[in-house]
């Protein structure tokens, strides 16, 4: 038991390197299915512990559910939509959820998962989350894109890719 729990922990510490940016464990779902997504935060900010982390929930969803955390506090902030849409149940929506903030305590050397629910939309291509975390001293905006000459940016957001719905016809 304890050399399979030495194990992880090295898995865990090559998981994350120094630079790691924040990801989603499940980085690809299917159009139109319900998808759960952790994100995964590997590290503070230069040293410095995180205590916040707002994740901005792409305009393509409607409905996105945070999952709760114990010993922090969650924030919902919500935009309005141009014009209703029907939700689960048939209920009309007059608005979605625009990004989703935990504030609580993580060690610059430990990491942990955040998690969300939503209903992808029927639409396939890449989701882009954009976050902010916060720390004790300083913060990192996750949200930079490829600059024109094709180079790596230093801060990338966490990325969803949207795939074509499964083939249900040979089932």
């Amino acid at each position: 038991m304890r050399h399979t729990f030495m194990i992880a922990a090295a898995l865990a510490i090559v998981a994350f390197p120094a630079g790691a940016h924040p990801v989603f464990a499940q980085p690809e779902a299917r159009a139109g299915d319900y998808w759960v997504g952790e994100l995964r935060v590997g590290h503070g900010c230069n040293g410095s512990a995180t205590t916040s982390i707002r994740v901005e929930v792409p305009e393509a969803l409607i409905v996105a559910r945070p999952q709760a955390k114990p010993g922090w506090i969650v924030t919902i902030e919500h935009a309005s939509l141009a014009s209703p849409v029907a939700g689960e149940g048939g209920r009309m929506l007059t608005e979605r959820v625009s990004a989703v903030t935990w504030t609580g305590r993580l060690p610059d050397n430990q990491f942990d998962t955040f998690g969300l629910a939503a209903k992808l939309p029927q639409q396939t291509g890449e989701l882009t989350f954009n976050i902010l975390q916060t720390c004790e001293q300083g913060e990192v905006s996750w949200s930079e894109s490829a600059g024109p000459d094709g180079h790596r940016p230093a801060h990338p957001p966490a990325r969803l890719r949207v795939s074509p719905p499964a083939d249900h016809a040979h089932h």
